[in-house]
């Protein structure tokens, strides 16, 4: 599996540039007037792991396979997009199949960037926009609440309760929270509500701040504790793409980063979304597989294919740290670090994986 990230804010806050840079491309239209991002913007990154490399060094693997991320960038919300104030919200649509959802805030002073609101005020655009998203959540679960009711359609108890739940936390205006306490998390996946999903809330800072962050991104730090807060400059971001390698290492240490921004959100989004990689290694390719943390290993193998899972009879298992120790899967063998484990491993991040199945 990969995982994907809808990019969501209000105009001109630096959606498009930070989509362009993250994907490395011009797809998005940045520009500066609000709207100008009218179709939505798909674009697929790899994630970046060293491992990978030297994985496939020992291996002497003919190609490395990563994981991908892909982002997802819509037109600017504005306050009323619910009711037709702007583009209006059908926008949403787009992102109701992602993993998580990003929240771009805008953390800078600008006379030359137009601003949709006469102050800057990274506080009152997130509530702006989360509005904008339960609103467009609510008429969606009441749709298909009435659609049960009428019975018009049908939806499984599991389903019909989750919508109910839901729906008593839009009505109050509060994002619906724990939901993964009481129900099944791919259900609540399967069901598209925004207000549900996992979010990042990434601060666009001056480039001047972007080291440190500043009274913007601090207000947005101090008030949402629990969440997960990045602090990156999107013009910064977009300089460091068109650089090659060893030069955009040499700029982020000049400016005090440690991290590109791309790093920052795919970290964030493996924490907020519980997960892991595991890999599996041999002459012909070393290929990195995305997984939930403590999955079982089948579910594990499911993830290559399905008939991996339904004939799973065994995983044999040595860690990064002893692959690479040991100089391969022979030297691990050999010094009693290959283990072999059966339907109720856990796997862990970074296992050299090889699964033995009934076909």
């Amino acid at each position: 599996m990969s995982f994907k990230c809808g990019i969501v804010g209000l105009p001109n806050v630096g959606k498009s540039t930070l989509f362009n840079a993250l994907t490395k491309s011009k797809n998005a239209q940045a520009a500066n007037f609000p709207f100008c991002t009218i179709e939505p913007n798909i674009g697929v990154v790899t994630v970046p792991d060293e491992r990978l490399e030297k994985l496939s060094n020992i291996a002497k693997s003919e190609k490395i396979i990563p994981t991908y991320i892909t982002f997802v960038d819509i037109a600017g919300l504005v306050a009323g997009a619910s009711k037709g104030e702007g583009l209006g919200n059908k926008f949403l649509a787009n992102i109701r199949e992602v993993d998580a959802v990003i929240h771009m805030l805008r953390c800078f002073d600008s006379s030359e960037i137009q601003n949709v609101n006469k102050t800057v005020d990274p506080l009152r655009d997130l509530e702006t926009v989360e509005t904008e998203m339960m609103i467009s959540d609510l008429e969606s679960v009441e749709k298909r609440l009435s659609q049960k009711k009428n019975k018009n359609t049908e939806l499984n108890k599991d389903t019909f309760e989750i919508l109910e739940h839901v729906y008593e936390f839009l009505k109050k205006g509060i994002r619906p929270e724990k939901l993964e306490e009481k129900f099944e998390k791919k259900l609540i996946k399967n069901l598209g509500i925004l207000s549900t999903k996992p979010r990042i809330l990434v601060c666009n800072v001056d480039e001047n701040s972007v080291s440190s962050g500043n009274t913007y991104s601090e207000k947005i730090k101090e008030k949402f504790k629990n969440d997960t807060v990045v602090i990156v400059s999107a013009e910064i971001e977009q300089q460091i793409t068109e650089l090659q390698d060893s030069e955009a290492s040499e700029f982020m240490k000049e400016i005090g980063i440690k991290e590109s921004g791309l790093d920052q959100i795919i970290k964030a989004g493996y924490k907020i979304l519980n997960l892991s990689t595991y890999f599996t290694v041999g002459p012909k390719e070393t290929h990195a597989w995305t997984i939930e943390k403590n999955c079982k290993a089948p579910d594990a193998a499911e993830v290559i294919h399905s008939d991996f899972k339904k004939g799973f009879i065994k995983a044999e298992v040595v860690s990064y740290v002893d692959y690479i120790q040991h100089v391969g899967e022979v030297g691990a063998r050999d010094n009693g670090k290959l283990k072999i484990e059966g339907k109720d491993y856990e796997v862990a991040d970074g296992d050299v994986l090889h699964f033995r199945f009934n076909t």
